[in-house]
Order: structure tokens, then sequence, then C-alpha cells
């Protein structure tokens, strides 16, 4: 995500404007765009401050107003309800949505999707048991 500049970047360009320089040069002398410095000084017009404004913010979750229709699904299906599957569900009623907003949705809510047993993964590739000690030759009568 792109970061603001430096308070102290913003204060030197206001500054070399105030005391005579154009604000052309004074972006070109700090390496910054025209238009950064034009915006900067219109800032300090309209608040008195070159603070930048607050960056992003609360977003209300998307889902919030079907939860209850999603958990009573939930607790009906139980393991045979896929991500993808709700998603498709939810645009039939209506909910332009996901699976991604679907599955933040039971991230915050704390549910996940056991497996079942019979569903495991087999182990790893490995070598398999080991091999027991070699036996010694037998001997020759």
């Amino acid at each position: 995500m792109v970061r603001p500049y430096s308070l102290d970047l913003r204060e030197r360009v206001v500054a070399a404007v105030e005391a005579g320089e154009s604000r052309r040069s004074a972006a070109r002398r700090f390496g910054v765009s025209e238009s950064t410095a034009v915006k900067w000084l219109q800032r300090v017009r309209a608040t008195g401050s070159v603070k930048p404004a607050k960056i992003g913010g609360y977003v209300r979750p998307l889902l919030e107003g079907e939860r209850e229709w999603i958990l009573a699904r939930f607790a009906e299906a139980g393991s045979d309800l896929t991500v993808r599957g709700l998603a498709a569900e939810l645009s039939e009623r209506g909910v332009k949505t996901g699976p991604y907003a679907v599955w933040a949705f039971f991230k915050r809510e704390g549910l996940t999707f056991k497996k079942k047993p019979a569903r495991r993964r087999a182990g790893s590739a490995g070598r398999g048991p080991q091999a027991g000690a070699m036996e010694a030759p037998p001997e020759e009568a």
C-alpha cells in the first residue's frame, strides 16, 4: 500500500513556497511532482496544516446482513457445505458475493471445516519403513 510523504518534506516544500519560491521550482528541488506541491499548499490554505488525510477506514463486512441465514445453513449442512457452494446459494438469494467473502465471514465467526476421517491424506512419500538389520550369511556345513 502507498504511504503518504513525510510531514517533514511537506513542511519544507510549503516553507519554500511561502518564502517566495515558485511551486514548480520547489517541487523540482525537493523531488516531488508539481501537482503534489500545489495540493499541499491548497491543503495548508484549507486546513492550516500539511498533515495527510486519513487513509482507509472501517468497511462493514458484506455478509453481515446474512449472518443468521448463513449460520443456520451451516448448522443444517455441516461438513457437506463448501465455500463456493455457499457463495452460489447466496447469489441465488440476490447477494452478490464470492468465495473469499464467505471464507472471511467464517474466519471472523471462528468456524472451520473439519475434514472427514475417511478423507485424510496419506502420509509423506518418504522411504517407508526402515529396513531391519542385515543377517549374517548362513554358515556352510
